[in-house]
């Protein structure tokens, strides 16, 4: 198995020493402008939503592989980055069209594959909504425009990285019912985008279980059970084996110690993946601290508990595979 000389380039710069992607997250727009301006009681501007991005980036870089950023209001702060870490842009819009069934996904405008690695990227992340279980009419849309994705990473040599969130239309996507549907949604996204066709290089995947929903589960603080503790690491090894592509968890906002329990159910479970893509987990909580109390409150916020919950992620990393070893190989200049 050989790859591209700027895939394995990129690849190589969003990854550790081991080839474990241990990787922060700063590229969240609208709901972070939302969240500040009420916490804060008043606009959030462009130059604030840069210095809380660029504080983010200063801080949490020594403790990360790469940051993913977004080129709207994280361009200036990709240049605060440690000298360790890569670069990952996002390249689609946020948000979605409510009125419009089926969450359907857009691009920036004014940015292409092309521009976003002139700007410094080594690699490209878009978001998609996603659920096997859509109208074939949506999913066909979703599918084509992933595969435009896939040959634009192509043509500039430079490595794909595919986040999918699961939903269900009408569901309360945080409650019992969904929980049990959610490994269905995740094991089936895998399996579709796992597929050479949409030039996918690392799939960004949700944890496939709810951990609030897991028997004896520190999380699960109501008592309610979608799956005991041998379910929830059979469902993981089910996900897991949908794929033949790296992959790597998103922390999906939940907090740091249920991510980190999450991560450690994946270490026992056994799955193989190639490490994290982890941001609320590691800052939200200090969002109220840049609103009410300022950029230097928030830093030392950033330098005391921020690096704690980082360093939280990075501890339960231990069981990661590099992502090289996806291809059967042992280091990552085999695939050059």
């Amino acid at each position: 198995m050989k790859i591209s000389a700027g895939k394995l380039a990129g690849m190589k710069a969003v990854a550790d020493t081991r080839g474990v992607i241990a990787a922060a997250a700063m590229d969240q727009r609208g709901s972070l402008q939302k969240a500040l301006a009420k916490d804060s009681g008043k606009p959030v501007t462009d130059a604030m939503m840069e210095e809380f991005k660029g504080l983010v980036t200063e801080v949490l870089t020594p403790h990360a592989s790469a940051i993913l950023l977004d080129p709207e209001w994280g361009i200036g702060p990709s240049k605060r980055r440690a000298k360790n870490a890569g670069l990952l842009m996002a390249y689609e819009k946020t948000g979605y069209d409510a009125a419009t069934p089926g969450r359907l996904p857009d691009l920036l405008d004014v940015w292409s594959v092309r521009r976003l690695k002139e700007a410094g990227a080594d690699c490209i992340k878009i978001l998609l909504y996603y659920t096997p279980f859509d109208a074939k009419p949506v999913n066909e849309l979703k599918h084509a425009w992933v595969e435009r994705i896939g040959d634009e990473c192509r043509a500039n040599d430079i490595p794909f990285f595919l986040e999918f969130v699961g939903y269900e239309e009408g569901a309360d996507e945080k409650g019992l019912a969904y929980a049990k549907r959610k490994p269905d949604v995740v094991t089936g996204a895998m399996a579709e985008f796992t597929k050479d066709r949409y030039g996918v290089d690392v799939m960004k995947v949700e944890i496939p279980i709810n951990m609030k929903f897991v028997e004896g589960a520190a999380a699960n603080t109501t008592g309610e059970v979608a799956y005991t503790r041998d379910e929830a690491k059979k469902l993981f090894l089910k996900a897991a084996e949908a794929s033949t592509k790296p992959f790597i968890y998103l922390s999906a906002g939940v907090s740091n110690a249920e991510f980190t329990e999450s991560l450690a159910l994946a270490g026992e479970s056994g799955v193989r993946y190639s490490g994290v893509l982890c941001g609320r987990a590691t800052w939200k909580d200090g969002m109220p601290v840049f609103a009410k109390e300022g950029p230097e409150a928030f830093r030392r916020w950033l330098e005391t508990k921020g690096v704690e919950n980082i360093k939280n992620v990075n501890g339960s990393l231990k069981s990661a595979k590099p992502w090289f070893s996806f291809y059967g190989v042992t280091t990552a200049d085999d695939l050059g």
